[in-house]
C-alpha cells in the first residue's frame, strides 16, 4: 500500500509571508482559463464571427476569480459546514486552508457571467458556451490542491488495490486518493470531451448542457469512491452531498442540451 506523502501545504515562504499550494493551484486554473481562452478565440472561426476578443476574456477572467472565490467558499460554508462558521465566523476568510465548494463556485460564476453578459450587451447562454470548455483542467488542478492538502480522502479502498493509499492521520486503512480520481475524471476527462466538441459550431446552449451532463454524471460516479462530507442532508454512503448537489445540474443539462438542437432543427 502507498502511503499519503504528507507535503507540506505552504510551498514558499518568503519572511511573514507564506504561499500555500493550494492557492497556487488556484493560481494555475485561473492561469489556464487565460491561455486556453486565447487558443480558443485564435484557432476557432466561429468565435472570431461571433466578435470575440482578447480583452472580452480578460473580463471574464476578472468576474470569473470574483464568482469562484466569493461562490466557493459561500458553497463550503451553506452546504457542507454551517454550524462549523456559524461559531466560528472568522475562519470564512481563511480560503487558504481548503474549504471551497464546486456546486457553490459553480453558482457564483454563473451569477458573475450573468453580470458581465448584462455590461457586455451578450446573452448569458453565449458566455457559458465560451467559458465551458475552459473550466475542467482548472478543476483538476483543484483536485491536486485537495490532494496535497490531504483533504476530502477517499472510502476504505481492497488492501489489494495497487494504488490504495494510506491516509495517515485518518487512520490506518488503505483508502481510494480520490482527489486523484476526480481530477482525472472532472478535470481530464471532461476536459478533453468538451475541448474536441466545442471544436465545431454548436447550437447555442450544447456545450453548457455538455458541461452540466458531463461534470454531474462524473461526479456522482466519482463520489462512490470519496468519503462522503457530512451535509446539510445529513451524512450518507448512499448518496452524497456532492451528488445531490449534481443531480441538478446532469438534469438541467440534458434539457438544455435537448432544447438547443430542438431549437437549431
Amino acid at each position: 500500500m502507498l502511503i499519503h506523502p504528507q507535503f507540506d501545504p505552504v510551498a514558499l515562504r518568503l519572511g511573514p509571508l507564506s504561499v500555500h499550494w493550494y492557492g497556487l493551484m488556484y493560481l494555475v486554473a485561473f492561469l489556464q482559463f487565460w491561455w486556453l481562452g486565447r487558443r480558443r478565440i485564435a484557432t476557432q472561426p466561429q468565435l472570431a464571427r461571433a466578435g470575440w476578443t482578447l480583452r472580452q476574456l480578460d473580463d471574464l477572467l476578472f468576474y470569473g476569480v470574483i464568482g469562484v472565490v466569493v461562490g466557493g467558499r459561500l458553497g463550503q460554508v451553506l452546504f457542507y459546514e454551517p454550524d462549523y462558521y456559524l461559531d466560528h465566523p472568522l475562519q470564512v476568510l481563511a480560503v487558504w486552508r481548503g474549504g471551497m465548494s464546486f456546486h457553490g463556485g459553480l453558482l457564483g460564476v454563473l451569477l458573475a457571467m450573468w453580470l458581465y453578459a448584462r455590461k457586455a450587451g451578450r446573452t448569458w447562454i453565449e458566455i457559458t458556451d465560451f467559458i465551458a470548455p475552459l473550466v475542467p483542467l482548472g478543476l483538476a488542478a483543484g483536485r491536486v490542491g485537495n490532494f496535497i492538502n490531504g483533504e476530502l480522502w477517499g472510502r476504505v479502498a481492497d488492501p489489494a488495490l495497487p494504488w490504495a493509499m494510506v491516509f495517515p492521520w485518518v487512520d490506518g486503512l488503505p483508502r481510494h486518493p480520490s482527489q486523484l480520481y476526480q481530477a482525472a475524471l472532472e478535470g481530464l476527462t471532461l476536459f478533453v470531451v468538451l475541448w474536441l466538441y466545442s471544436d465545431s459550431e454548436r447550437p447555442r446552449g450544447a456545450v453548457s448542457g455538455a458541461f452540466l451532463i458531463g461534470y454531474g454524471a462524473l461526479r456522482w460516479f466519482a463520489e462512490y469512491f470519496r468519503s462522503p462530507d457530512t451535509g446539510i442532508f445529513g451524512f450518507s454512503y448512499s448518496v452524497s452531498m456532492g451528488q445531490w448537489l449534481s443531480l441538478p445540474m446532469a438534469l438541467f443539462g440534458i434539457v438544455l442540451l435537448v432544447s438547443a438542437y430542438r431549437r437549431h432543427s
